[in-house]
């Protein structure tokens, strides 16, 4: 596969909300709990001004010491949830990988002197094929997937993400994999609703300021109001997905483009470009 042609238009890039496990492929009480978000993830290819050549997706959910890519041709699936319905463990996602795309990732990488490796044997995890499932449902889009730093750096992740602008102008669409609100303490707990609005307004606004204003403030996330209740100190690996897609982003403005009250808590996307 060639990631490069003269025949490609500038992708935006997505921050998007992966639910949880495999939750929009289950029952669930109440039955509606999961459906506003999947219409929102079912309609992201009509976002698009064209079918990517490839993805690159970064998920909440593979972490590493170092930065790292997969680079398999034919990747697994890695069911990453316990205790779900039998039936989802038999969930298939059969997209195929890149080791052309894990190479220019490296690349890019590397020329901001971050070390990064690939990953050939690594699979897809739930933060990644869970929601591929409901926004390119036929499975026929070379896709790879960037791990986050272990430290969880925000400002290391917001310079690779600007790093990895590039790649937009290739086809590639950059797709960080998350939660705006993740602590699994607060779901389900309206003591915990107030404490997410204000967050996720602090969030949209920080999103839908100047590229300048949003570099500076996603990079001090910390300070924003309740910002352990939402991600607490050390877990917030869900939020660190938007900081890739934020550098990605460059001097593009960003917007919220799905905002939901799920389980008690204020969930949202944003998109830049």
């Amino acid at each position: 596969m060639s990631i490069q042609s003269s025949e490609v238009i500038r992708q935006p890039v997505f921050f998007i909300p992966h639910g949880a496990g495999p939750c929009f492929f289950m029952d669930w009480n109440p039955a509606d709990t999961w459906h506003g978000m999947a219409e929102f993830l079912q309609g992201i290819a009509s976002r698009l001004p064209a079918k990517p050549k490839a993805i690159l997706m970064v998920s909440a959910h593979w972490r590493t010491s170092q930065f790292s890519v997969t680079s398999g041709r034919e990747p697994t699936l890695i069911y990453d949830y316990f205790g779900f319905p039998e039936h989802t463990y038999a969930l298939t996602y059969p997209a195929p990988g890149s080791p052309e795309l894990a190479k220019r990732v490296m690349n890019l990488v590397n020329g901001i002197d971050q070390p990064v490796t690939q990953n050939p044997t690594r699979g897809f995890d739930h933060g990644m094929f869970i929601p591929l499932k409901l926004m390119f449902p036929a499975a026929d889009i070379p896709v790879v997937q960037l791990s986050l730093r272990q430290d969880l750096d925000p400002r290391a992740h917001l310079q690779v993400g600007q790093a990895l602008a590039a790649l937009r102008d290739e086809g590639v669409l950059i797709v960080g994999s998350g939660m705006s609100f993740h602590n699994m303490r607060g779901y389900g707990d309206k003591r915990f609703t107030p404490r997410s609005e204000a967050f996720d307004e602090w969030l949209t606004a920080a999103v839908e300021g100047s590229p300048e204003q949003r570099y500076q403030q996603l990079k001090e996330w910390h300070q924003a109001p309740h910002a352990f209740d939402c991600h607490p100190l050390g877990h917030e690996e869900h939020l660190l997905p938007l900081m890739v897609v934020a550098g990605a982003a460059g001097n593009d403005a960003g917007q919220k483009v799905y905002s939901e009250r799920v389980l008690e808590t204020q969930l949202s996307a944003f998109q830049f470009g």
